[in-house]
């Protein structure tokens, strides 16, 4: 059974169920440093049960499409924060929960210099750039317990543009 997803382009409308897009669009809410710098402020909903915020500097092997999606995960206690440290696009795949389990996933392309959070509880696939270095601050959860669920998809489903 081949089952495919076609990715989209990531805007905040369609990516609101599963999280926050980050990114610069639009005028910053404010002007700071004497003028020189927009801030755009608050403009991700973190969310930790137990435990703290705690950034962490990932770096992931670059993939291809089609990209064979075998495997989502979920992080019950927190939500996660995806900012590339580099201006390349990366894919995120995500679905919403049904009844405990994900419902069929969407795959988003960032657009470059956009980041994600994702919302506490949203499943989603691994960290999975299209060009290296895949290198990315991720701001998430630092706590006690277990915050990782996974599922794997058999059948897998696959990825294209």
């Amino acid at each position: 059974m081949n089952r495919e997803i076609t990715i989209q382009p990531l805007t905040a409308e369609a990516f609101a169920p599963f999280g926050d897009v980050l990114d610069t669009e639009g005028a910053p809410d404010k002007m700071i440093n004497a003028g020189l710098c927009g801030r755009y402020h608050d403009r991700a909903r973190l969310d930790f049960g137990e435990g703290r915020a705690g950034i962490s500097l990932f770096e992931a092997q670059a993939r291809s499409l089609p990209y064979e999606l075998t495997l989502l995960e979920r992080h019950p206690e927190g939500s996660q924060a995806f900012l590339p440290l580099t201006g390349n696009p990366f894919l995120v795949i995500v679905a919403l929960d049904e009844g405990g389990s994900p419902g069929t996933p969407r795959a988003f392309c960032m657009a470059p210099h956009q980041g994600i959070n994702l919302h506490r509880g949203t499943w989603h696939g691994v960290l999975t750039p299209l060009f290296s270095p895949g290198l990315f601050a991720v701001v998430d959860r630092i706590g006690p317990g277990a915050n990782l669920e996974e599922v794997f998809l058999d059948p897998p489903y696959t990825v294209v543009p």
